[in-house]
């Protein structure tokens, strides 16, 4: 686990524009240190802005969820670890994660198994099919991501000690969903402060709309970071 608070803070560029996306990381420079590319900015051109980040030292976290057949996702991590990345996501099912365990093997990238999504509820994880609550999905998707030798989990700060109990010190414990206090919780449904998913075990937090969509985003940060190292 990171000993630098700054290391352990992820900004999440969810913008529409690489324009936007450059002057986010302008704006941040000296603050952050380590960002989020999705589908939103990826489609936009954000694959070869996440390149000419990382060429210049910057930590991209690639949140592209993959999941496919075990050829196709093998093939995919293969150019992903050309690009650079440092943290690379893919769906927690048990044969997709051998398969980029594999393609990824003597590199840096530190593969994550995303668990269950941040924007789910217990309703929604029975209409989409699972016999589990999403406490016990996540617990049950971490246990198979350590057999398969993955770098670490996404899943709610709610979760991280539990997870954390599962997988040991040393793999990642990346946690979405963070809200300082008082701030709107959006589309996202378990949600936890900065300081609390520190003390609840979470390595890694990812910041989207609270810092991007802040009227003064440095300031923005830096109250984050603030929290997390009260922890």
């Amino acid at each position: 686990m990171p000993a630098n608070m700054k290391d352990r803070l992820i900004v999440g560029l969810d913008v529409p524009t690489l324009k936007e996306a450059a002057k986010a990381v302008r704006e941040l420079d000296g603050v952050v240190s380590f960002y989020k590319i999705g589908y939103q900015l990826a489609f936009a051109g954000g694959l070869d802005f996440a390149r000419e980040l990382a060429s210049g030292g910057t930590k991209i976290f690639l949140d592209m969820k993959l999941l496919d057949i075990d050829n196709t996702v093998a093939k995919g991590v293969e150019n992903i670890v050309k690009m650079g990345m440092t943290m690379l996501t893919l769906h927690a099912y048990p044969k997709t994660m051998r398969a980029a365990v594999e393609a990824a093997r003597g590199s840096d990238l530190c593969l994550l198994g995303v668990t269950v999504l941040t924007s789910m509820d217990e309703q929604d994880v029975i209409d989409a099919g699972y016999e589990y609550d999403p406490h016990t999905l996540v617990l049950r998707r971490s246990e198979q991501a350590l057999h398969a030798g993955m770098g670490g989990i996404v899943c709610s700060a709610g979760e991280a000690a539990a997870v954390r109990r599962i997988v040991g010190p040393d793999m990642a414990v990346v946690t979405p969903g963070i809200r300082p206090s008082g701030s709107d919780h959006g589309d996202q449904k378990r949600v936890m402060t900065p300081a609390d998913a520190i003390r609840n075990g979470s390595s890694h937090l990812v910041v989207g709309r609270p810092i991007v969509g802040a009227a003064d985003r440095r300031e923005a940060a830096q109250a984050i970071l603030d929290e997390m190292r009260s922890a």
